[in-house]
């Protein structure tokens, strides 16, 4: 009876054993297939946004270039999200400092110029406010130039 008992508790371990590796097996089939499943649709869908030059030349529509300060090329990148502008960003390091060209689709031409209108309206307005720092340093030496309070205290010994 002891004997029989072992037997079965054996296989119980035993096939349970080979299914919990079938689900393992199971579970990165389906992970494989979904992943694969995914850039499937990306590749449908197109990229968007920031890219590399030769994924944006790669959905031929043909591409123009602009070339940007390097001030204002993160300003551009949000603008450019903003807008929906599909965009590459190079760097030019032989020049000092270094000069950075945007490639855009061509068809996305009157978004860019909106874009253009709206940083230089933005750096135009950053003109026109006086800078934080200097107004700081402003404080500090009018802070600086103000009489200091200074008490002196004297005791007065007062014997009784």
């Amino acid at each position: 009876m002891q004997e029989e008992v072992e037997n079965r508790t054996v296989n119980l371990a035993i096939t349970t054993t080979r299914l919990s590796a079938r689900t393992i097996v199971t579970g990165i089939r389906m992970y494989l297939n979904h992943r694969n499943n995914v850039s499937r649709q990306k590749v449908v869908q197109g990229i968007h946004g920031k890219q590399s030059v030769k994924e944006l030349i790669g959905q031929n529509q043909g591409v123009s270039r602009m070339p940007i300060g390097d001030a204002s090329i993160r300003e551009f990148e949000q603008e450019a999200r903003k807008y929906g502008v599909d965009f590459a960003v190079t760097r030019d390091k032989t020049v000092d400092p270094p000069q950075y060209t945007v490639f855009f689709k061509a068809r996305d031409q009157d978004a860019l110029q909106q874009i253009a209108e709206s940083l230089t309206a933005k750096q135009l307005n950053a003109q026109k406010k006086p800078s934080i720092l200097k107004q700081l340093t402003k404080l500090k030496d009018l802070v600086a130039s103000l009489p200091s309070k200074v008490r002196n205290k004297e005791h007065d010994d007062i014997s009784l």
